[in-house]
């Protein structure tokens, strides 16, 4: 199955600056858009499909957007599960194209969260005379975002002795890989970060502690953003500029908060299976492992749940630098830096797609020699709770 070409992505764009001054997020989509089919060698005209996650128009998405930049698509979905929705976006594409509904596909994302302090602290805020189960159980006590994924740390830790250093590891490996980024260091100096350097577990778990047991530095950054992926067709995709990345397969996922549920296991343990068999593929393929990283513990559950170790083997998986580009012994992880020091707009599950793209056509700043297969995993929602997962397997001719 890994031989399937139906569709691959053939142009990205990621907006370059992480902290704007006068462009509003639909601005950001719009450039993205644009730049993105320039990268493609493809026109306004050619797309057909319009993807959009509702970040800037809340009730009405696909529709806005389609106005704003003068489309008129056949297919419009505005699935909008937070951060992994582009990941789901892929796979709905994949299904439109597979059933020649459309033939070039368009997904955009843009957020000006720092500029505009809106990055959400709390669960989610329902208002308390419409009950929903966040307003009934979790809203009147008061739990914030990061209590959530501290909730999950803990009780990860608490079961198979996962360590603080341990999760640090994840946030060295990805600051290793951000450092070889420019426009990752750019970042963490617009973000006006203290100490621009590779960092060490030392420095991880010496940072200020934010929710026991995560400290500061596993906690992902707040940044402004976006980017935009074009989706095409075998037949479009065989005269565009680059060489095309396939989508190989697809999972998708639920979960929520259940009673006897284990809250250190996430969605992905349900699409991730379903994606690589798919694909026809494993998780020991794998070259490339973009995966969702809000806070490092989110990492290591995803990792375990794909498949990549046994559920409680995370902590030493990880560990050595294990996951570094230029090491040995494992898949390179969130080489652009990820969320915890390239960028984090509040919903990263673009970004993902776009450092898998940029490795497997051999662009990656922290570059795997020959890398042939790639995972994006994103996760939207928050762990502990109700969240939404998606895999999606990519892979080079």
């Amino acid at each position: 199955m890994a031989s399937d070409r139906t569709a691959a992505i053939v142009g990205i764009h990621e907006y370059p600056d992480r902290k704007v001054e006068g462009v509003s997020a639909m601005q950001i989509k719009a450039h993205s858009a644009a730049r993105a089919l320039e990268d493609a060698g493809l026109g306004w005209s050619d797309v057909d499909a319009l993807y959009d996650a509702g970040e800037t128009t809340p009730g009405m998405a696909g529709v806005v957007m389609a106005e704003y930049l003068n489309l008129h698509p056949r297919v419009v979905d505005g699935t909008g599960v937070g951060g992994s929705s582009y990941e789901f976006h892929a796979a709905h594409a994949l299904a439109a194209i597979r059933e020649k509904k459309a033939r070039v596909a368009l997904l955009t994302y843009g957020s000006t969260a720092k500029s505009d302090s809106r990055m959400p602290s709390g669960i989610g805020g329902p208002r308390l005379d419409r009950p929903t189960p966040a307003a009934n159980m979790e809203t009147p006590w008061g739990l914030t975002l990061i209590g959530s994924y501290a909730l999950v740390a803990a009780r990860h830790m608490h079961q198979y002795g996962t360590t603080a250093e341990e999760l640090a590891e994840i946030a060295v490996t990805t600051r290793y890989h951000a450092m070889r980024n420019p426009e990752a260091v750019r970042a963490l100096e617009a973000l006006h970060f203290r100490d621009i350097r590779e960092i060490t577990t030392g420095d991880v778990t010496g940072s200020r502690l934010i929710a026991d047991p995560l400290h500061l530095l596993d906690c992902c950054m707040v940044s402004d953003g976006g980017g935009a992926v074009v989706i095409a067709d075998a037949a479009v995709a065989r005269d565009t500029r680059h060489r095309p990345v396939w989508l190989l397969g697809s999972g998708e996922a639920v979960g929520y908060p259940e009673n006897a549920r284990d809250i250190t296991v996430t969605a992905g343990a349900q699409s991730g299976p379903i994606a690589f068999a798919q694909a026809g593929l494993r998780p020991e393929d794998m070259d490339i492992a973009m995966i969702y990283d809000s806070f490092t513990i989110t990492v290591l559950a995803i990792l375990e749940d794909l498949g990549f170790c046994a559920k409680g083997e995370g902590g030493a998986y990880v560990a050595g630098g294990r996951l570094r580009f230029d090491r040995p012994g494992g898949p390179a992880l969130n080489t652009d830096g990820g969320g915890l020091s390239s960028n984090h707009p509040g919903m990263r599950g673009l970004f993902l797609l776009i450092e898998a793209v940029r490795q497997l056509r051999g662009d990656s700043t922290s570059q795997v020699p020959d890398a042939r297969y790639a995972v994006a995993h994103g996760n939207g929602g928050q762990l502990g709770t109700r969240h939404a997962a998606s895999t999606i397997i990519l892979g080079r001719d």
